[in-house]
């Protein structure tokens, strides 16, 4: 590429990512149409009939008899 400035090789190395990443939307649009919108996700999510009933185990218990929420479970 003789005769370009860096600032054009970079505009152009930029505009050529930018049609890349146009390229790939346009191919993950045409797939979804071709399966007709449906998210393989709404296949896997059971849904709930009821309350999540967890087992607590009395070592699990602090003295006052209220079960301990670990800190990862209240978020």
């Amino acid at each position: 590429m003789a005769g370009r400035g860096p600032q054009s090789f970079k505009k152009r190395q930029k505009e050529q990512l930018r049609k890349e990443k146009q390229q790939e939307k346009n191919v993950k649009r045409a797939e979804r149409r071709t399966t007709g919108g449906v998210s393989p996700l709404d296949e896997e999510i059971p849904l709930l009939d009821g309350p999540i009933i967890y087992e607590v185990d009395e070592a699990d218990l602090p003295w006052d008899g209220t079960p301990r929420v670990a800190e990862t479970e209240t978020k």
